[in-house]
This record gives C-alpha cells, structure tokens and sequence, in this order.
C-alpha cells in the first residue's frame, strides 16, 4: 500500500514537473549600433507559437519547459536560430545584422508568416524607412506623409495639400505621434513635405482600424512614429544632398554600448536663388531632431527625445508667416519582472502660428499646447495570454489668437481672443488572447474623461442655441449673446465620459489563410475648425464644451488575408464602415479666422464612411511592391433641429470633401544588381468633390454667384506616375563612405491636376470662365546621399 501511495506520488510529481512554464525574455538589437528594433518576431519552432518585440526592442515568452530551436527574424536583416534549453527563467539578448552586412545570409521567412496571418491584427499597415526612402517622390525630397497615400484607404486633398485622409476621415481626426509626443501639423511648405526626417525614423505603423485600447483622442486614425536611439557602437554621419533641401544627421555614444545621442537638422534653400533674380519673396523650412537614450541597467533606461521645426514664408518686407511644431519628451523604461515591462513618458507638445503684416502694422500669433504624462504595462502573463493597460493625462492650452501693433502709428489696437484651457484623461486595458491554434482574440477597453476649464470669459444664448434659423430667408444666422460669464481656471464649464471598447478576432484555416473582424469606438474631444478642404497653418482647434460636443465612433471591419506561393505573394481584403456623431459643420458663409464666438457659425452633425479595400504584394525576389484600391464612399448631414428649419443642404447626405469613390496605387522596386534600383509609383483618384455656382445676379454692380447643394461637382480625376533610379558606386577597399545618387522623375508625363477650380469674367470677352490652378507639371530631381 506505502509503495503504491509512494508511486502515485511520484507520477504526480513528475506531471507536475512536466507542466513547468518558464519565461524566455530579452532585447533586440541591430548588430552595427545597439539600436533596439520594433516588432522583431521570436518563434518558438517546435511549438509553433512566438511573440514580437514591443517598442522598446524588448520581448517575453512564457512556454514549458524543454529543449527548443528559436528563430528570431526581422524584415532587411539576416535570420538568426539559437537552441536552448529551458528548465530556468532566462534572459537572452540578441543581435541582428543587417543584410548589407551579411556575408552567408540566412532567411527563414516561412513560420514567421505564420505567425503574422494568425495575429489578430488587422486595418494596420507598416513601411519600413528602407521602403519609403526608395519611393519617388517630388523634389526628391523623401516624405514619410506622401508615402503612406499609396496605401489603401489612405488618400489627400492633392498636390500641395498637407496632412492625409483615412477611410473617408478629416485630416484632424488622425492622431499623429512622434515618439508619442502629438504633432499637430505634419507639413512643412503648406504640404508639399512632411515633417519628419526619414534619416532619424525608426519605425512607421498606420491603424487604420483595430485600433488598440492604448490610443485614443482621434476617430479616424493613428499614425505612430518612432525615432532612432542613436549608435552607442561608434560615431556615424549620414545626410543627403537635394535640389532644394539637405539634411545631415550625427549619431554615437556618449559611453559605448550603455548611452547614446543623436543629432539630425534638414534645412530647404530653394529660397537663395529667388535672390540672384532681385526677387524679395521667401520660402524654406527647417527642423531639428535629438535624441538622448541611457541604459542604466538590464532593468531601467532612459531616454530624452525632442523636435523642433519652423517655416518660413516672406512677401517682400511686407509679409512673413512662421509656424511649426515644438516637442520634448522623457521617458523611463523599467522592467519590474521578465513578465512585466514599463514606460512611463513626460511629454510637452507645442504648435505655433505666427504672421506679421507689416503693411498694416500688427502681428498675429495662436497655437495650442499641452502637456502629457502617461504610464503604460505591457504584461506577459503566459505565450497565449498578454495585458497592456496603463493611464495617460494630457492639459490643453489653446490660444486662438493675439493681434500685437509692431508700430505705433498703425492704429491698431491690441487684442486678444480669450483663451481655452482642457484636460484630457484615460485609463485602458487590452488583452492578447490565443484560444486555439486556430481563434486568437484582442479586446479591450477604454475610459476616457474630458473636462472643460473655466476661461476669462464665455457667452450665453437664450436657450443655449448659438445659431438661430431664419424661416423668411431659409437661412441659419448668429444669435446675439444674452450675456457673458467669467470663470476661474478651476471651474468646470463641461465634462464628458466615455467608455470606449475596442475588439478584433483572427480565425486562421491554415498556415496561410484567415478571417479577421474589429469593431472599435473612439471619441475625438478637440476639433480643427477649418471649411478648407485641406489644414493650412492659419486653422486653429477649439476643445469640446458647452455648445461643441465630442466626435463619438463606431467602425466595424471585417477582412480575408491569404500567404501564397510560399510566401512571395500575399493578399489581403477588408471591407468597412464607420459612423461617427457630432461632427463638426458650418452654416452658409460662416468666417472662422479670428473669430472669439465660433459657435455661432457652426452646428453638429453626423458622418459615416464605407468601402472595400483591397492589397496585393509582392514581398520577396529582385522585384517587389503592391498594388492597393479602394472603393469607399464618405458622406455627412446636419439634419433640422426643428420642424421649421432645413438643415445643412436640406438635411440630406453629401460628400464630405474627401470623398473619393476609386482610388488606386502601385509601387514597384526592381533590383537590377547591387549598384542599381529602379522605382516607380502610379497613383489615380476620383476627383475631388467642390461646390460650383450654378447662377448669378448682379447687386449695385456687383456679379454676386449664387451656390447650388454642397459638394455635387468634383475636380478632374487625379492621376500621375512617378519613376526614379538608385545608384550605389562601387565602394573603395579601406573606405568608410558609402554614397548614393537617386534620380527621379515626378508626374512623369506631365499631367496638370487640378488644386482648384476659380471662376471669373474674362475682362476682354465680359465672359465667365473657369480657371484651373496646378501646383505641378513634370519635376525631375538629383539627390546624393552618404553615410560613413
């Protein structure tokens, strides 16, 4: 009896054993400069189950105990397989070299696919800064925004136009972040370039979809932008010489492999030769970006990010415009476990606008800035099973504008548009779980909370209805304030709470094929007032409050995504549809800029988008790319709030001004040998909707035109074609200098989109004519880049 007691105990002992999960963590870094690298994929092969690498290069896996070959792979460096044996908590860095840098490459592309299909990720797209660099692009200036429109969905207001649109979406409901630090206008020159520097970018990933609980504040998109830490291996220079910009960028450690910095400036000068043609007028750019990274131990770093960009636009001595963006950021990683990592961030964010008219005698100044501190956990808890939830806490300052005398004997007096103030709150969970091998889940939840501040001053209106409705004339028109009320800066004028859940699901029916679904909702508390149909610098943004509610979310998306020939070719297909409330409109003939009452010019509506997307890539050999298209339809309505009104263009749908019915893309990369490159992009959309007028009268000599509904008439149909060419000479025995010359050619058969449509009379023929404006013909373009 005591030996079958003692037997049983044993085999208990032992199963026991056999059940034993141990955590497998570590980071990842590029061999060549100990920068950490994001979304490395660890496979674990003989359970053909891993894990990616977070932000922060750093990856845990919980799995049984036993003797396994784990492969680490990541796109554009070389493949590494390591055996081990797990029967202990273990910590294994790794490094990875990159391809340029490998002498017997090694690729194992085949499982890592496997893991990607069965993610539960889906509406999310990335380009790696190796892609985008090799993109044809006007000036030959690499645009990080300009690259991401030849992806599904994703479209803009035309040549010249800044910022971008997702799946029907205003520019401003696309949340843009610089390490994590909120960019508020991405455009350098009113959009013709971006504003980042693809030397210092690390990482680029677009959610178009899907979004996880971590992010919120927008409700189209979120664009995440990473910047590089610096080579804390050895001092390295790289830059770029174009025709009308440079950028130079200087990285290496300030104690080698433990700290490092990083130093980039770009700068345009197109503006120089304006002055050997006696012309006064002005137009360049320029920009800054720094990074400090320190790793004090295995379990804490720290690092020190920031940006700072301004534009310059002269007329003569009469006129200068100066806006951009101003960042900080400092962050400290902890690892309190191998199962649990942190980041906590401090974040300041700041846009300004400046414009001084010396032919009038003032200067104007506006902008908004906020700080941010969030703290964010990622929690392993076992391969099958991970949490990320944290906090963040943003304070909003906005200043709608200031108008200063620069001379005494203008006559102008100073004023000042009252200022806002707001505080942006959350807290969120997210949960990774794989069920099955086959049904892997993401949900999660966010809260969001937004209060609106006391400020100096705040009309009322009978009724609280800031616009009234004519029923004579059929038109919405101002109401008069009743009266105004003060606050201090601790009052509450409004709050709002939101829940906000998110969830997606991925059913694979083998290695290479699944079904994925995502719902989420988001709300969006600050809103750019703009009736342009794309941002420009003068725009400013008002927080929700008392007469302005906040932007609320619902997209649903369902997709088939499917590896083919051993991986060479992958399609993908989703199909969408959102519906957002209160969104932002304006009555007929409303003026926005510098006006201290915007509420009386606007009124809240709804919008909703749907389409179908679809991408085909080829992801390996000497050629390579995708070809995307997307058919969609954006509309909005304000309906009547009362019997006896009409709403906005009588309470019916319209086109948004980013609707565009077909929109297609294709890019190429053709890998002749190691020296040359060849490149081409296609791109073609449906015009963009306007408004033309439909009649006109005349009014004490006056030609006055008379409008029809909104947005029924469109531009021409956008399209053009772009090729480029990469040449790498031969580098010299000994030599440190690699260099490159990029030639390109933009729009390549000279097709004159239009930006816009004006109409006037033509002064000889007393004729009303139509003029078409175009920003870009046939641009081509030399740029030299070097590293050493």
């Amino acid at each position: 009896m005591t030996q079958r007691f003692f037997a049983i105990l044993l085999l208990c002992s032992s199963l026991l054993s056999a059940q034993q999960r141990f955590t497998l963590s570590g980071n990842v870094t590029d061999a060549t400069s100990n920068e950490s690298l994001i979304g490395v994929t660890i496979l674990v092969n003989e359970l053909n189950t891993g894990t990616v690498s977070n932000e922060y290069g750093f990856y845990s896996i919980t799995i049984p105990e036993g003797e396994y070959t784990v492969t680490i792979s990541y796109l554009g460096y070389g493949d590494q397989q390591r055996s081990i044996v797990l029967d202990k908590a273990i910590r294994m860095d790794y490094q990875l070299v990159p391809e340029t840098e490998e002498l017997d490459e090694v690729v194992v592309t085949e499982d890592v696919e496997k893991i990607n299909i069965r993610k539960p990720e889906m509406s999310i797209n990335r380009l790696s800064i190796q892609t985008i660099k090799q993109i044809p692009v006007v000036l030959g200036e690499v645009d990080v925004i300009k690259s991401i429109l030849l992806l599904p969905g994703v479209t803009n207001a035309g040549e010249g136009a800044s910022g971008f649109n997702v799946r029907g979406g205003a520019a401003d409901q696309n949340l843009i972040l610089l390490d994590e630090a909120i960019i508020f206008n991405s455009s350098h020159l009113f959009g013709l370039f971006s504003v980042f520097n693809p030397d210092a970018i690390k990482d680029l990933k677009l959610y178009k979809g899907g979004i996880p609980a971590r992010y919120g504040g927008r409700v189209s998109s979120v664009l995440d932008i990473y910047q590089k830490e610096g080579n804390s291996k050895q001092f390295q220079l790289n830059g770029g010489i174009g025709a009308v910009s440079s950028r130079l960028l200087a990285e290496g450690p300030i104690v080698k492999d433990r700290g490092s910095f990083l130093v980039g400036g770009r700068a345009s000068y197109a503006h120089l030769f304006l002055r050997l043609t006696d012309n006064d007028n002005t137009a360049y750019f320029y920009d800054l970006n720094t990074k400090l990274s320190y790793k004090l131990n295995d379990s804490n770093s720290l690092f020190l990010s920031g940006y700072f960009g301004r534009d310059v636009f002269s007329i003569s001595d009469s006129f200068e415009n100066l806006y951009g963006n101003s960042l900080v950021n400092l962050r400290w990683n902890h690892l309190f476990s191998d199962r649990l990592f942190s980041n906590l961030s401090l974040i300041y964010s700041d846009y300004f606008y400046g414009l001084e008219l010396d032919f009038v005698g003032f200067e104007w100044n506006s902008g908004i800035t906020n700080f941010n501190l969030k703290y964010d956990f990622k929690h392993y808890l076992t391969d099958d099973f991970q949490l990320n939830y944290g906090l963040n806490n943003i304070y909003y300052k906005f200043n709608p504008g200031e108008i200063t005398p620069n001379d005494e004997s203008s006559g102008i007096n100073p004023d000042k548009l009252i200022d806002k103030f707001a505080n942006e709150s959350a807290v969120y969970i997210d949960a990774e779980h794989k069920l099955n091998s086959k049904l892997a889940l993401q949900y999660g939840i966010r809260l969001s909370h937004f209060i609106r501040l006391g400020q100096d001053q705040l009309n009322t209106y009978e009724n609280d209805q800031p616009v009234l409705f004519d029923p004579e004339l059929q038109i919405y028109q101002k109401a008069d304030p009743l009266a105004t009320e003060s606050f201090s800066r601790s009052d509450v004028l409004e709050s709002f709470t939101n829940l906000e859940p998110r969830f997606s699901l991925a059913y694979s029916f083998n290695d290479n094929t699944a079904i994925k679904a995502s719902y989420n909702r988001l709300s969006q508390y600050l809103h750019l007032i703009s009736n342009t149909n794309s941002p420009t610098p003068l725009d400013v943004w008002a927080p929700s409050g008392r007469y302005i509610k906040p932007q609320i979310l619902d997209q649903y998306a369902v997709g088939y995504f499917k590896n083919f020939k051993d991986n060479v070719f992958s399609f993908e297909t989703e199909a969408f549809y959102k519906q957002i409330d209160n969104r932002i409109d304006y009555i007929d003939g409303a003026d926005l800029i510098a006006n201290d009452a915007i509420e009386q010019v606007i009124l809240n509506g709804e919008a909703r988008a749907y389409g179908l997307e679809f991408l085909l890539k080829k992801n390996l050999g000497d050629f390579q790319g995708w070809l995307a298209y997307t058919l969609s339809k954006s509309e909005q309505r304000t309906l009547p709030r009362t019997p006896e009104e009409t709403g906005i263009n009588n309470g019916n749908w319209y086109n948004t001004p980013y609707d565009k019915t077909h929109d297609i893309s294709f890019n190429g990369t053709y890998k002749i040998n190691d020296q040359w490159r060849f490149n081409t992009n296609f791109i073609y959309q449906t015009g963009q909707p306007v408004t033309y007028p439909i009649a006109q009268f005349e009014f004490q000599g006056l030609v006055v035109p008379q409008f029809g509904l909104r947005n029924v008439n469109r531009l021409p149909d956008y399209h053009r074609l772009d090729i480029s060419a990469n040449f790498i000479p031969k580098r010299k025995n000994g030599k440190q200098w690699k260099g490159e010359w990029v030639f390109g050619i933009y729009n390549l058969y000279n097709r004159r989109n239009a930006a816009s449509v004006t109409f006037s009379e033509n002064s000889e023929t007393g004729v009303n004519e139509a003029t078409r404006l175009s920003i870009f013909g046939v641009v081509p373009s030399v740029t030299y880049n070097f590293k050493f």
